[in-house]
């Protein structure tokens, strides 16, 4: 029976995890639950699975929460540092970060500190702070397995394998809902539009990441440190089909690839599970719906933002956490009618450019990073023509 903790329960990620969790009832059991701000769903949820705790970090709805889980057996706590305090508990076995954003790291890192398995679903913590999250692990111990359908198929084509007969990872990426549109059709799309992936079902932020293609870029970053890789050894390609999640391209030449159905429970019980594979209900791929299989280069000139996360990757230092900030800042605004879709990269470059580089950055120094993008970005934001009307 292995005790989960359930970071950012109430998201896309954490509502399917729940969903495995009942599927396999002997295998798993909750042992603490964590939400910001929809206080509704995490409540059903503690009432339903009763986990020894629950957290909101977002302290103004703790009473809402404590009050109406004073008839359950359930220990209820607010804010950030109760959230780093209840991963290093001894009655948690494996925890599933599935919060979104910066906002996830800290309480990663708590769990990496405390030599933790970790099923890591916020890739902001590896993009933002990889360097120092990877070294603690090796020093703790700590096993962290990939959650993100991409990752994780690197991580099933690698069972088995020498990493140094790795010549390269190449992540597959859909293309979003705007693949082969131009600027002169970008400039017009909304919000709305952004949201109606084709193939998957996310969350807001991701959905949108996923439109830039910034999605794809964070998700290189996060291969470097993940798998220890060179800059150079990690490539994308776009597979509007998403039924290859990704591909290991070995010394010998040849490729590997894991194929599915883009149904992201299947990475979620793998991350819990590893190394069993646990039977299921999930639909199986049918060869008959994907007769036809393509892929093609990305746009790197329209969709900027994966040029410019590359281009942190390559920089390094705090300039994959500049980026992120800038990148949170710019999709809320997005989603909030703010800016319009182009805008978000200009305000990524131009906050890329301001923010002090730091080549070998402390946690403070990337907690500074961070905040001093997101200062500047939300300057650019409130300058632009969306917002002073």
């Amino acid at each position: 029976m292995k005790r989960l903790a359930i970071l950012g329960s109430t998201g896309s990620i954490g509502t399917q995890a729940l969903d495995v969790v009942s599927s396999h009832p002997d295998l798993f059991r909750v042992e603490v639950l964590s939400a910001h701000s929809n206080t509704e769903l995490l409540i059903a949820q503690a009432r339903k699975y009763k986990p020894n705790a629950v957290v909101v970090t977002n302290d103004a709805k703790y009473e809402t929460v404590k009050k109406a889980l004073e008839s359950e057996p359930v220990k209820v706590f607010a804010g950030q540092a109760s959230l780093t305090e209840v991963v290093c508990w001894e009655s948690v076995d494996i925890i599933l970060g599935a919060i979104v954003g910066f906002a996830g790291l800290r309480s990663i890192y708590a769990a990496v500190d405390a030599g933790k398995r970790i099923a890591l679903a916020n890739k902001e913590t590896l993009v933002v702070a990889g360097d120092l999250v990877m070294q603690r692990a090796a020093e703790t111990g700590s096993v962290i397995i990939p959650v993100d359908s991409e990752h994780s198929a690197i991580f099933q084509c690698l069972v088995g394998e020498y990493h140094e007969a790795i010549e390269k990872v190449i992540l597959t990426a859909s293309g979003g809902p705007f693949r082969g549109k131009k600027p002169n059709f970008l400039v017009n799309v909304k919000a709305s539009h952004a949201l109606q992936h084709p193939n998957w079902t996310m969350g807001a932020k991701i959905t949108i990441d996923s439109a830039t293609l910034m999605n794809k870029g964070l998700e290189m970053i996060e291969a470097k440190w993940l798998f220890g890789l060179k800059n150079e050894q990690i490539d994308v390609i776009v597979h509007p089909q998403s039924a290859v999640h990704s591909f290991v391209q070995f010394t010998d030449g040849s490729l590997k690839a894991q194929a599915g159905i883009p149904d992201m429970k299947l990475p979620i019980q793998y991350a819990l599970a590893y190394p069993q594979r646990l039977p299921n209900t999930f639909k199986r791929y049918d060869f008959k719906e994907f007769a036809n299989l393509t892929f093609e280069e990305p746009d790197y000139k329209t969709f900027r933002n994966l040029a410019l996360a590359k281009e942190a990757m390559f920089k390094g230092g705090n300039t994959p956490c500049v980026l992120n900030a800038a990148n949170e800042v710019t999709v809320q605004a997005f989603l909030q009618n703010r800016v319009d879709f182009l805008e978000m990269s200009d305000i990524i470059e131009k906050t890329m450019a301001k923010v002090d580089f730091v080549a070998a950055p402390s946690f403070a120094d990337y907690e500074y990073s961070d905040a001093e993008a997101r200062k500047y970005a939300e300057e650019l934001v409130k300058q632009s023509p969306l917002a002073t009307h």
